[in-house]
């Protein structure tokens, strides 16, 4: 697997992408801890000029509307996910930011959907356009990734090779504040994978749902391909996504389109150049008309796009 960063790494900078080796722990909320009291700085600085935290969910999050919301959001993914909130809970702690924030960036794209027009800052840059080309052949089994991601991220992204008391490890390219891994990541069982997100329209979104973040947490934790896909559909998301799920003992690769109600769709890669970027292919969703994803998926080839 390839991966490349497209919103101003630190090679731009002249430094090297840090690793931070944690664990293994006593518990979920003290590997969350010395994450965050290792990357406190980049956690403090990313949502102090995070405009999305800060003109959006910030302010939105003191409406009584919100409260519930939020609630939900923390009550829902608690129950599923105990150990992956109480990692959450010892970054807030361990960097010594609010917890309100930690939860806001980390719900961010179940939560925006939510804020009205009226709200939302013209300011501030929604957009996440990864993208992935991904082939199978007799020759090579390849993912190319490209990780894009709004400007506040500049600076404030790290990787966290994490190990578990179960013996497994992974390592996980990490947003500051964040669980590991929104972006991409990969465990010592030979399971991999890249994310790209997708515009599902307001009605095609569940509140209080599984969050995307948590997901793809768990998914770090996946010990086979079959194991991620089960992760997958057991988890009753709000907002949709696309999973690159990569084998790398048994050279398959399979693309996995998501959306609420529990609705997945699962296409094999093969020796035909597969892209993916930021727009359903094959699962059958009402998504936002984006005139940008739509050129960008033509001009790398309508013969790579699966039929429904």
């Amino acid at each position: 697997m390839t991966s490349t960063t497209g919103f101003g790494s630190s090679i731009m900078e002249g430094k090297m992408l840090e690793m931070f080796e944690v664990g293994p722990c006593e518990d979920d909320y003290q590997l969350g801890f010395l994450i965050g009291q290792r990357f406190c700085n980049q956690i403090r600085s990313r949502l102090a000029g995070d405009l999305i935290l800060q003109n959006q969910l910030l302010p939105f999050a003191r409406t009584p509307q919100a409260q519930p919301l939020i609630k939900a959001l923390s009550e829902t993914n608690q129950k599923k996910f105990p150990r992956y909130w109480a990692e959450l809970l010892g970054t807030a702690e361990g960097s010594g930011v609010p917890v309100l924030d930690i939860i806001l960036i980390n719900f961010r794209k179940e939560i925006l959907p939510f804020i009205s027009n009226t709200n939302m800052s013209s300011n501030a840059d929604t957009t996440d356009d990864c993208s992935d080309v991904l082939i199978v052949s007799d020759l090579m089994a390849l993912a190319a990734h490209n990780e894009d991601a709004n400007v506040a991220l500049v600076g404030h992204t790290y990787l966290i090779k994490g190990k578990l008391s179960n013996g497994l490890s992974f390592i996980a390219y990490t947003y500051a504040g964040e669980l590991p891994s929104c972006a991409f990541g990969f465990n010592n069982h030979g399971l991999a994978f890249t994310l790209n997100s997708v515009p599902p329209i307001e009605g095609e979104i569940v509140p209080a749902g599984i969050g995307r973040n948590f997901v793809s947490r768990d998914l770090l934790e996946a010990t086979t391909i079959a194991d991620a896909l089960a992760r997958i559909h057991s988890s009753e998301v709000s907002v949709g996504h696309s999973y690159n799920l990569i084998d790398t003992r048994t050279r398959m690769i399979l693309n996995v389109e998501t959306a609420s109600r529990s609705r997945v769709s699962v296409h094999e890669v093969g020796a035909a150049p597969f892209f993916h970027a930021n727009m359903y292919l094959h699962l059958q969703v009402q998504q936002v008309n984006n005139k940008s994803h739509k050129k960008r998926n033509l001009h790398q080839g309508k013969s790579t796009t699966p039929s429904p």
